[in-house]
């Protein structure tokens, strides 16, 4: 089973990853919410493990845009805030489970047991923006019932802001989905994966476009009738 974990202590991390992985699980690791986004719009999670003092922002912000996106995932929030109105309050936001630090590894294990027991949830996974549809499964994307030919790169891009149509994709998000967090590439890498996305889509007629937000990052939304 396959999970993501974000937290930013790296000795803790350090810790987790390995007693975790010799239960069974497979742990992804990032340390904050940039690269979280990035590794949900890559993979497929079992569960998530979820801190809330990032250094780029709230993991509430987080759990609210996986929630807003009707994605079933377990979240187990792991967080120092140990007061019961922050506990009732992530429940609140989406959580399935809530453990304060410090916190017993094999109480954790058992929680995370028992959030996977659970039957999942079906949930579709298509998504209409206009006369496009995109699969976030399979990452095939249609026009007017008409199979696009994308790269690896630009499905990637396509679902990425799919997933978030009519709101701002952060560029490092957006970089760390399609070139890796440690990969090296062009500064003008991104611009150029947009732009031929952006061609594609025109040349199949699509009723969408891809809007810059300055300074953020991009948007993708469809076209308001003539």
């Amino acid at each position: 089973m396959r999970l993501l974990l974000v937290e930013d202590n790296h000795s803790l991390a350090d810790v987790l990853q390995p007693t975790l992985g010799r239960g069974g699980f497979v742990v992804d690791w990032v340390a904050d919410l940039a690269d979280a986004r990035a590794a949900l719009a890559l993979a497929a999670y079992d569960a998530v493990i979820l801190d809330l003092s990032l250094p780029d922002g709230d993991g509430l912000e987080l759990l609210r845009d996986i929630r807003a996106e009707n994605r079933p995932t377990p979240v187990l929030i792991l967080s120092a805030r140990d007061r019961i109105e922050d506990r009732i309050r992530g429940l609140n936001f989406g959580a399935d489970d809530y453990l304060p630090k410090p916190f017993d590894v094999g109480e954790l294990q058992a929680r995370l047991h028992a959030l996977l027991r659970r039957p999942p949830v079906v949930v579709a996974s298509t998504r209409g923006i206009g006369n496009l549809v995109v699969d976030e499964v399979t990452q095939e994307a249609e026009v007017d019932g008409k199979r696009l030919d994308l790269t690896r790169r630009e499905r990637t891009l396509l679902c990425l802001l799919a997933r978030r149509a009519g709101k701002a994709v952060a560029r490092a998000a957006i970089d760390s989905a399609l070139f890796g967090f440690d990969a090296e590439v062009g500064p003008n890498a991104l611009e150029v994966c947009v732009h031929r996305l952006r061609r594609r889509l025109k040349e199949a007629g699509a009723t969408v476009s891809i809007q810059t937000e300055r300074n953020i990052g991009y948007v993708l939304s469809a076209d308001e009738a003539p």
